[in-house]
């Protein structure tokens, strides 16, 4: 119980920051989803502006991708906050940059709430997205070799996936396995666990 209670205290003190905003030169809007003890936590690199505007992660075409082709599941399953908690290395959307690229994650975000968090989280399992995120839970590992085999990170079992982003095509092109093999694995290991 106490753990929650801090869980509680630790999101609304998170979805009230607005420490980058100087940094930003806009609003930002804390993106927080999911419980204490969701089953799954997800992280993955920054919400895209388009989670921005509307406050609900994984609601831009790598969301798409991610959900109806890699996980198969269903947005009920998703964004129901027993199955999964949804965060990444920052909260916020953090703009672009000058050549109109999305801006690296601002690392004062993690060290700030997302260390916190994961210390208080009661999950089953985590799954990592994107090579970004894997470098800060994986620093001395490989990336390609992460994505393909489960890790453990925490005491838990660890999945690695590539971005589900469009930008990310020649990755996974290069490396057909993924969606021949690992994905279906994946996929079958995420379905166990909801049906719980």
């Amino acid at each position: 119980m106490e753990q929650k209670i801090k869980f509680e205290q630790l999101k609304e003190k998170i979805k009230e920051c607005n420490y980058c905003k100087e940094k930003f030169g806009f609003e930002p809007h804390p993106i927080f989803w999911g419980k204490q003890n969701s089953k799954i936590v997800q992280i993955s690199q920054a919400p895209s502006k388009n989670v921005h505007q509307n406050l609900k992660p994984f609601t831009d075409m790598s969301g798409k991708t991610l959900k109806y082709e890699w996980y198969q599941i269903t947005d009920d399953d998703f964004y129901n906050t027993d199955n999964f908690f949804i965060g990444a290395l920052a909260h916020c959307y953090p703009g672009k940059d000058k050549n109109g690229n999305d801006k690296q994650p601002p690392k004062c975000c993690w060290t700030k709430w997302i260390e916190k968090e994961l210390q208080i989280l009661d999950n089953e399992i985590y799954i990592i997205i994107g090579a970004k995120a894997a470098k800060v839970f994986f620093p001395n590992e490989i990336y390609e070799e992460l994505i393909f085999k489960d890790n453990v990170w925490n005491g838990k079992k660890t999945i690695v996936l590539p971005h589900p982003s469009p930008l990310n095509k020649k990755w996974l092109k290069e490396h057909p396995q993924f969606l021949q093999e690992r994905i279906h694995e994946i996929r079958n290991t995420i379905r166990k666990i909801i049906k719980k």
